[in-house]
């Protein structure tokens, strides 16, 4: 699996900044079929980081109503990665 095929886009959340400031973690939505060795991996080479940690979590599939019509949200996988100390990525601090 590439590495710019892993990671999908990072999730800017309350919870993920909180983790962010006092963790130093950092969350992504990920390819399904990743490994965690292949997100560690993606995230070293695109961010010139050094991972210390990976902890991957599988969301479940919602069911979503419009009107009188149901269907399902799809399911998808989230990463939370911990940086080693020293590490930062910055998404949003060059505006």
């Amino acid at each position: 699996m590439k590495v710019h095929d892993v990671i999908q886009r990072p999730l800017v959340t309350e919870k993920s900044t909180l983790g962010r400031e006092e963790r130093n973690e950092v969350a992504f939505a990920v390819d399904p079929r990743a490994s965690k060795h292949d997100v560690r991996r993606a995230v070293e080479e695109l961010f010139s980081v050094r991972v210390a940690d990976v902890r991957t979590m599988r969301m479940p599939r919602k069911t979503r109503r419009v009107g009188r019509f149901i269907g399902n949200r799809p399911e998808w996988k989230k990463a939370i990665v911990r940086l080693a100390e020293g590490q930062t990525i910055e998404f949003f601090e060059g505006v």
